[in-house]
């Protein structure tokens, strides 16, 4: 063929294309795309796909291949967000792990923590959270890193009791925040416990709701954090590892640095709560769920079943 004679049979089928004007047609299916709209779309399904895909002790190249390239553009999003939200969700915060370190260790251990970290890292502590934070979840963490908590006496003081109420009731305006922090990370848990009851019996509802209409963001899952670590820390653990061993992959980061945090304190009690709320133990949660080498180790940080 020569090369003028390709050129005119070139334009003419550009001018064919153009008369029939298939650009803006579509075919049987809706359109003239070879990826087009996947009818029985599940943004569930698919994370689940995705998930199982990359789960086990290789990855599945060809299920992640099958979702990505048979869903629409639109439907990739979807699957993107809802992804991302999923694997977020199990590993938590750095606040909410700071929040769960600083509120839930003696003041032995958590002097330890800190020289550890400063011989680790180089830096004090105190110097990362004033550069990674801001406002109220900077001062209460700065609060929390002092260790200055009150030891419980064992006599209860119902006037502070009291006036620790009135202070949180009235500390719902602008530039009150210090309240917050003082009374949070200064009162012993026995003490705040009672002001906790006692703030519901006052207001109706729990101070849990006044901290979700409060604050907003980082500042309000510390708050809401230290809350539950003070209500009932075996409870709050216990929560922690039921979502860390929700997903296809359990986050083994979370299990280990709880179990083995709370080996030599009160894993027997986070059991216990596990159970309780669950209605499964911890022991076989984790058999069911842990694979490969950590799984032996997991398990003889929980010890035994719980019947």
């Amino acid at each position: 063929m020569s090369v003028t004679r390709g050129k005119t049979r070139s334009s003419l089928t550009q001018e064919i294309l153009s008369h029939l004007g298939l650009a803006s047609k579509t075919a049987a299916w809706g359109t003239l795309g070879t990826l087009r709209t996947f009818l029985s779309f599940s943004v569930d399904k698919d994370v689940q796909r995705l998930l199982r895909a990359i789960a086990g002790q290789g990855v599945d190249r060809s299920a992640i291949v099958g979702v990505l390239t048979n869903r629409s553009r639109e439907q990739r999003q979807l699957i993107s967000r809802a992804f991302q939200e999923r694997t977020q969700q199990s590993s938590g915060s750095p606040e909410d792990v700071a929040v769960e370190i600083l509120a839930t260790r003696s003041p032995a251990q958590l002097q330890e923590c800190l020289m550890v970290y400063k011989h680790n890292f180089q830096v004090e502590a105190e110097e990362d959270i004033k550069s990674e934070t801001s406002g109220i979840l900077q001062e209460l963490l700065l609060a929390l890193a002092k260790g200055g908590r009150k030891s419980y006496s064992g006599i209860i003081d119902y006037n502070l009791v009291e006036q620790d109420v009135q202070a949180l009731k009235q500390a719902e305006g602008p530039s009150t925040e210090a309240t917050w922090v003082l009374i949070f990370t200064q009162r012993n848990p026995e003490h705040l416990v009672r002001v906790f009851d006692q703030y519901q019996q006052c207001t109706g509802h729990e101070l849990e709701k006044t901290v979700h209409h409060l604050f907003h963001g980082d500042a309000q899952a510390a708050l809401l954090s230290l809350v539950s670590v003070i209500r009932n820390t075996p409870l709050y653990f216990a929560d922690k590892l039921h979502q860390a061993l929700q997903n296809l992959k359990p986050n083994y980061q979370v299990l280990m640095r709880i179990l083995i945090s709370r080996s030599e304190t009160d894993l027997l009690s986070i059991r216990a709560e596990f159970k309780k709320k669950f209605g499964k133990s911890l022991y076989s949660s984790l058999q069911e769920a842990v694979k490969g080498d950590c799984r032996s180790a997991l398990l003889a940080l929980c010890r035994a079943e719980d019947l």
